[in-house]
């Protein structure tokens, strides 16, 4: 079986992400986050670094697990517990991670937001959506009904959305960031969008989208993120050589 050597895979994945360049929440510590004796032979892709995917990805030979969500979102000392079997699964089957958040959210061609835009047929993408002095998302100007909308979510993410329907029965000007930015809908309003697509948000996003005249569509804070690390680790598997697969481990939210 092909195998490559991890340090390259890193140096070439942090550039073309540009890891260095974008600015992220402190927590997503992008990058390579567990090395490894040096090389790869299989790729893990998952939303989420967790026990239970670093499990799937040993029961599936990888020696990389590329994550959206890496190991570092809360608070990982000391490293007891839960936390140790987590570690210690991690060097006792030489299993790398490797995490690209706002990165990969933000990618022209394999990021979550131009892929999810691309499967429910948005087109002439603009950037949208500016956050800690960038844009995250994108927006397009096109017509199409609210709920033909919603039944191409739907398709796309495959499973039910959840809609607000504070706006216009036509949309026109939509607007795309996912994960977890519904409690940011008035930069959307701002931003002139009359329909945000995000992944989830507050309870009383309802009232706020209501009162802006926007409709919100939240389709799954994991349901929408999972386009990205797929797309990634099929692109590093054809580059580099090597295996990849799927992880999917659905949280429901």
């Amino acid at each position: 079986m092909a195998t490559t050597s991890l340090s390259q895979l890193v140096q070439y994945t942090d550039r073309h992400l540009r890891i260095g360049e974008i600015d992220d929440y402190p927590g997503a510590v992008n990058g390579l986050q567990v090395e490894n004796d040096g090389t790869v032979h299989r790729i893990a892709a998952a939303v989420d670094a967790s026990l239970a995917t670093v499990n799937k990805a040993i029961d599936a030979d990888a020696d990389l697990l590329l994550v959206h969500h890496g190991l570092f979102w809360s608070p990982t000392i000391p490293w007891t517990g839960k936390k140790y079997e987590l570690l210690r699964l991690l060097l006792d089957n030489n299993l790398a991670v490797y995490s690209a958040h706002l990165p990969l959210d933000m990618h022209p061609t394999l990021g979550n937001n131009a892929l999810l835009s691309k499967a429910i047929g948005l087109k002439n993408l603009k950037p949208f959506f500016t956050m800690k002095g960038q844009t995250l998302g994108l927006r397009s100007t096109v017509t199409v009904k609210r709920d033909v909308l919603v039944q191409r979510l739907e398709k796309a993410v495959g499973g039910p959305v959840t809609v607000i329907p504070g706006g216009p029965a036509t949309c026109k000007a939509i607007g795309v960031v996912t994960g977890g930015a519904g409690a940011e809908v008035a930069i959307a309003a701002k931003e002139g969008v009359d329909t945000f697509i995000t992944g989830e948000g507050p309870h009383w996003t309802y009232a706020l989208a209501e009162e802006l005249g926007v409709n919100i569509l939240y389709a799954g804070h994991y349901a929408t993120e999972t386009f990205g690390v797929r797309a990634l680790a099929e692109h590093l598997a054809k580059k580099f050589r090597v295996g990849w697969t799927f992880i999917d481990h659905p949280t429901g939210l």
